[in-house]
């Protein structure tokens, strides 16, 4: 997948979960999703380079960024957490899907119980 690909299919995918919110808090070409204030999606471009940021378990980071070259650890965030996505062959629509999906549960469960019960609320509302 070409890079544009990949943000616009991730894009797609987190706009859709319950209480994603787009903002651009970095400024316009910077694309940042969030739950409940907390950011789990980051689009941008670096060095002519699209580039996807997202959030992930410390442990899967280095499965995935030793099994697909085009992941790397998180550009300009914390390197543990965070992994960065580039353009590449080994790069396909369902692990995108996959490693969206991932990013938002795991801020999601990180969330006060105040936050992850409002949450189950919002999911359950008809879209």
């Amino acid at each position: 997948m070409n890079g544009e690909q990949i943000q616009q299919l991730a894009k797609s995918i987190a706009a859709k979960l319950p209480a994603s919110e787009l903002c651009t808090p970095f400024g316009s070409g910077t694309d940042v999703y969030k739950v409940m204030d907390k950011m789990f999606l980051l689009s941008t471009e670096v060095y002519g380079q699209k580039l996807l940021n997202l959030k992930i378990d410390p442990h899967r980071s280095e499965m995935l960024r030793d099994f697909y070259p085009s992941i790397t650890s998180g550009y300009h965030m914390n390197k543990r957490h965070w992994i960065s996505i580039y353009a590449g062959e080994d790069i396909h629509p369902d692990l995108i899907k996959d490693l969206v999906y991932d990013s938002y549960h795991l801020v999601a469960s990180k969330l006060n119980k105040k936050q992850q019960n409002v949450l189950k609320i919002i999911a359950q509302l008809p879209k």
